[in-house]
């Protein structure tokens, strides 16, 4: 069965850390992404992993901060979020691309997880 399944969202403190999981059966053969959207603004981009987990592009809101990774063979991909900061605080969502390189385009990812809340408290 083809889904994609975000989790792990939660209330941490600036400072904090987090780790989401997407549960992404069928979808090893995908280029994978995290966006999130905070309240009141847009939906952007945060990090995208390619098939084999070797290359990865970040956000510069996020680099140095958030690592995205993938293991396909437990079909689950990860966001360890360290230094969360209030700014932070959105909903986190995955996302499957078809294309052949990494992409930071919301309109090239075809398959979206329902999405998981991320609260950052100052």
């Amino acid at each position: 069965q083809v889904q994609l399944a975000e989790s792990g969202g939660g209330l941490v403190q600036a400072g904090g850390s987090l780790r989401l999981s997407c549960a992404t059966s069928g979808y090893s053969g995908y280029i994978l992404g995290w966006f999130r959207q905070a309240p009141g603004k847009e939906r952007e981009f945060v990090a995208t992993i390619n098939r084999s987990g070797g290359s990865t592009y970040y956000a510069d809101s996020v680099k140095g901060r958030f690592t995205i990774s993938r293991d396909n063979a437990k079909n689950t991909l990860y966001l360890q979020m360290n230094s969360l900061i209030p700014d932070d605080t959105a909903v986190y969502y995955c996302a499957a691309s078809r294309k052949a390189v990494l992409t930071s385009l919301q309109n090239e990812y075809s398959d979206w997880g329902q999405g998981t809340q991320v609260t950052v408290s100052s």
